[in-house]
């Protein structure tokens, strides 16, 4: 039997996010109370990650001990791919000896390589195209924080990179509604929203997006690998800053979100990020407690 991949949010139907999500409040709840849980006993993951990573590490070894497994991580200069083994040949062995595999990769496609010849489930930490682990962590904190995101509305503000994407995704899977605000040259893949349209609003006006948002989100303008481009991004996103006066325009309740690292002064201001909207904190944490539940499920088949 082919193993479930989670290499887009998509890869769940609607039904099995919302249950993922429920269970990760309760797997948080659980080990606030000290009570141990540990149904991946004798399980193991491995962690290939092309590039660097703090929360993302952090949160999938720490939720794999404390579901009773253990992990492994590798860094290209740990393994053969990057001595010029195939990709595929790394899959077929690795997926043979551990349970599950966490990917950090520069290319979408190479996720999509590994996962077409591993027999057990891969797990997409970030790539090029799409963040849906981060996701998870994000719809857990509004609904903790908030309740039920159906009918809401969220708007972006910056890069239509990755993470934007998956908020794309998010907005069809879970029915709300999304404002992205870029500049010109800088909007998502066309394609990664073409099934979504009724769901997205595209612009070039963060004041025009944020009008009774519930959510405000944004990211770095550079993200990992475009460190090169950073002096013409400045230039760019002259003007979109979410700061007092941005958030001013949105609902009175509305939260403001960050997937970290977050640098203040250019694509967020400190009185938000540091403010009484900003949840950051608890996205990052929740990174921990959405991804023990994903592993629970992709493992188990839990929840049901």
């Amino acid at each position: 039997m082919k193993p479930r991949h989670f290499l887009a949010l998509t890869d769940l139907s609607a039904k099995e996010l919302k249950r993922l999500l429920a269970r990760a409040i309760k797997l948080k709840a659980m080990q606030r109370r000290g009570k141990k849980h540990t149904p991946l006993a004798g399980k193991t993951m491995v962690m290939i990650f092309e590039k660097s990573s703090t929360r993302t590490r952090v949160s999938f070894e720490t939720g794999m001990t404390q579901l009773g497994g253990a992990s492994l991580f590798l860094s290209p200069r740990d393994t053969h791919l990057d001595r010029g083994e195939p990709l595929e040949d790394t899959a077929r062995v690795l997926s043979r000896m551990v349970d599950v595999i966490v990917i950090r990769a520069n290319s979408h496609a190479m996720v999509e390589r590994f996962a077409a010849h591993s027999r057990v489930p891969v797990i997409n930490a970030l790539t090029d195209l799409n963040h849906p682990c981060q996701l998870l962590a994000d719809i857990q904190t509004y609904l903790e924080k908030r309740g039920d995101i159906t009918g809401k509305t969220a708007a972006w503000i910056g890069d239509g990179n990755n993470v934007c994407h998956s908020w794309i995704s998010a907005s069809h899977q879970f029915n709300f509604h999304i404002n992205i605000a870029t500049p010109k040259g800088y909007e998502p893949k066309a394609e990664w929203y073409a099934d979504c349209r009724d769901h997205v609003t595209l612009s070039h006006d963060p004041k025009q997006a944020v009008q009774k948002a519930d959510i405000v989100i944004t990211d770095t303008w550079a993200s990992m690998g475009q460190e090169h481009e950073k002096a013409e991004r400045m230039k760019a996103f002259d003007g979109f800053m979410v700061d007092g006066a941005l958030m001013k325009l949105a609902r009175k309740n509305a939260l403001f979100m960050h997937c970290l690292p977050a640098y203040r002064g250019m694509e967020v201001a400190a009185e938000v990020i540091d403010g009484p909207q900003s949840v950051v904190w608890d996205e990052a944490e929740n990174r921990l407690h959405a991804q023990k539940a994903l592993l629970e499920f992709l493992l188990t088949g839990k929840p049901k």
